[in-house]
């Protein structure tokens, strides 16, 4: 059974929530940039699986990783390819699968992330996505 979205409010719903998945992916895809010696140090290995079972990469960008016989260059495929996907939370499943074997390293972009402004940022979305006057949140 198909659900289908029929009054306004829900599509405003809808479109508000991926507006924010798109702009927390952007925050961690600058703050992940920012830290590129540190996140292309990691085994790509350990995040591949999760990125493609969400198809956030395809099977042909899986299989064009695999021949790379340094570690550090499949690394920096794999983020090359995360910058260039058009998935809008590419970024999202990424600091999501490297909890597991990089915690310190989740720490630091987490650290990195001016929770200020993306709060005023999300408090701005949500005022330009609210209905007669009310928050969606």
């Amino acid at each position: 059974m198909v659900n289908i979205i029929s009054t306004e409010t829900e599509m405003c719903y809808l479109r508000y929530f991926r507006q924010m998945d798109r702009m927390a992916n952007e925050v961690l895809k600058e703050v992940i940039q920012g830290m590129h010696v540190k996140t292309a140090a990691i085994n790509p290995d350990s995040v591949l699986d999760v990125l493609f079972e969400k198809k956030i990469i395809v099977p042909d960008d899986y299989e064009r990783l695999r021949p790379f016989p340094v570690t550090r260059d499949r690394c920096r495929g794999m983020l090359s390819l995360l910058h260039q996907s058009p998935h809008p939370q590419a970024f999202i499943y990424l600091r999501l699968a490297l909890i597991d074997d990089y915690p310190w390293l989740v720490d630091e972009i987490d650290q990195q992330i001016d929770l200020p402004s993306l709060t005023s940022r999300l408090q701005q979305l949500a005022l330009d996505h609210s209905t007669d006057g009310k928050l969606l949140l």
